[in-house]
């Protein structure tokens, strides 16, 4: 068992600027989708280079002000992070697609969906500081968490049942549907409606519902894995929070795309895999001082080593079949 207190480098005054500029942030967001429309390319674009400029520039800060090694921390657990919410995409893609959310609305059911993942993220990070702080084992336990999800999404990539979305099996969307109305048509982003006179949730609601019930099976794995690089609370919030905040913009430049990264789901398992064994040696560690560990600028090389022929062998791989073959990896 472990005492004391965890090292941060979140003083409270860096965790109140940090929380505060993310919520002017979250605030422009919903100023920019209050009045429904379709987002262009160019509009994505500009936001998406914005939302990855910025958690670049705040790593520059990291490492100048806290030293090289808590800056690679940042920028690895950044890495890590940024990879599973591109992930994730695929999925809302799914998700938009089965409740055929129109194109007007599907921004603001993506930023509602960033606000419910940085929430539940926070309790997450919170729990597991403070499990970290009390228990060792604790890095154990989410090791093996990663590595049962990274045989997870393989076993889910060779049945191929990551891919379908069956709104009606949806647990979410039968419990709404068992307690109150749903009215047959969307009513801009509005959550309720009418249906005969009687008040009823609209399509909208119930897509938010979905979206935010992923975001905690995403939590569970996302967590962890950023844990697996920084023992550091303060820059698992920041390195989540960066990765989620662009993902509105984001959703829209790779719409096209994502279908075209076919191997993605291979290459997140290693990486799950990798932080999980990262994870298991660490905890081997600090229980007897002749395991090593493996070092963070040895994880940034293989986890970016394991991006690039990710990308590589997707980018072979859709060459040489037609478009329609294609599709993306999910967890």
């Amino acid at each position: 068992m472990r005492t004391g207190a965890i090292d941060s480098i979140g003083t409270p005054s860096l965790w109140l600027v940090t929380v505060g500029a993310l919520l002017v942030l979250l605030a422009l967001d919903f100023v920019i989708t209050r009045r429904p429309h379709e987002v262009s390319m160019r509009e994505a674009l500009r936001w998406s280079v914005f939302y990855i400029a910025l958690p670049l520039a705040f790593g520059l800060f990291v490492w100048w002000r806290y030293g090289a090694t808590r800056g690679l921390e940042y920028l690895t657990g950044y890495l890590v992070e940024k990879s599973l919410s591109v992930d994730n995409l695929f999925v809302f893609m799914l998700l938009l697609a089965a409740f055929a959310v129109p194109l007007e609305l599907q921004q603001r059911v993506l930023l509602y969906g960033i606000v419910g993942a940085l929430v539940l993220r926070a309790v997450f990070i919170a729990v597991g500081a403070v499990a970290l702080a009390a228990f060792d084992w604790t890095f154990l336990v989410f090791g093996l968490i990663l590595i049962a999800t990274s045989v997870r999404v393989l076993a889910n990539r060779v049945t191929h049942s990551s891919h379908d979305v069956d709104v009606d099996a949806l647990r979410v969307v039968r419990l709404a549907r068992r307690f109150v109305p749903v009215t047959s048509d969307y009513q801009g982003p509005r959550i309720l409606g009418l249906v005969d006179g009687r008040r009823a949730v609209t399509p909208f609601a119930l897509v938010v519902l979905a979206v935010l019930t992923t975001d905690a099976v995403f939590a569970v794995d996302s967590v962890p894995a950023v844990y697996g690089i920084t023992g550091d609370p303060f820059l698992v919030f920041v390195t989540n929070a960066f990765a989620l905040l662009g993902l509105r913009a984001l959703y829209f430049v790779l719409q096209g795309a994502l279908s075209k990264l076919v191997h993605l789901d291979f290459g997140l398992a290693v990486i799950l895999a990798f932080i999980g064994v990262k994870l298991g040696l660490h905890w081997a560690h600090q229980r007897w001082e002749a395991i090593p560990e493996i070092p963070t600028l040895a994880s940034l090389a293989v986890i970016t080593g394991i991006l690039a022929v990710t990308v590589l062998t997707s980018h072979l791989a859709t060459r040489r079949r037609p478009a329609a073959e294609s599709y993306g990896g999910c967890r």
